[in-house]
């Protein structure tokens, strides 16, 4: 039986970057996770008039130096990988800095192959255009994604402090699986849907 293939996003999935840490150090503040509802922080927490100045800050910085790995994360991606085919898809577009961007791909990139060292480094994908990238199964925690790519069977909505409010009734109408409500348990919960036979076909058989 051919192993199928996953398009596995890494922020706020594999990890948390270090930019709500980024975000506190310039504002002088003690943000957390909790406190926000929008994918980017920076542009709810940041006043407009100090935004050029945190965006050259948080450019030299090597945010995923002391990234914070979410609970389980490396464990549940070993797992898979003795059953799935695992390909890494994630961007490494800075859109407030894509001149600098350079350094985010070098950032990120050693941190994958130094964390997830059993992973291929010829199979991490990164761009920011997933909609592209044909697949078995893709997990993200950003709807956007999941909603625009069309080539992938199963999407699974990785549980993060933005997505809580997106209700089952609009996933369901999409055909994709929520992880759960909670990023502390998720990859529990993905394990839980890819890694047994009986959950998986329950799951797709609701979409």
């Amino acid at each position: 039986m051919s192993r199928k293939d996953i398009l596995l996003d890494v922020d706020e999935v594999v990890c948390f970057s270090g930019f709500l840490e980024a975000v506190n150090e310039f504002l002088g503040t003690s943000y957390t996770l909790e406190d926000f509802k929008d994918y980017y922080i920076d542009e709810a927490a940041v006043p407009k008039s100090q935004f050029d100045e945190f965006t050259r800050f948080v450019s030299s910085r090597n945010r995923y130096k002391d990234a914070t790995l979410l609970p389980g994360a490396v464990e549940s991606i070993q797992k898979l990988n003795e059953v799935y085919n695992i390909f890494i898809c994630s961007s490494c577009i800075n859109p407030f800095d894509k001149p600098g961007s350079g350094q985010l791909f070098n950032d990120k990139y050693n941190f994958l192959i130094n964390t997830l060292p059993f992973l291929r480094p010829e199979r991490f994908i990164f761009t920011d255009a997933k909609e592209l990238i044909s697949a078995d199964i893709m997990i993200d925690d950003r709807l956007k994604h999941l909603l625009n790519n069309r080539h992938v069977t199963t999407r699974i909505l990785f549980p993060s402090y933005h997505n809580k409010e997106i209700s089952n009734q609009e996933l369901s109408e999409h055909g994709i699986v929520r992880a759960g409500f909670d990023y502390h348990n998720g990859w529990q919960e993905v394990e839980n849907i890819l890694l047994n036979p009986k959950v998986y076909v329950k799951k797709i058989k609701e979409l």
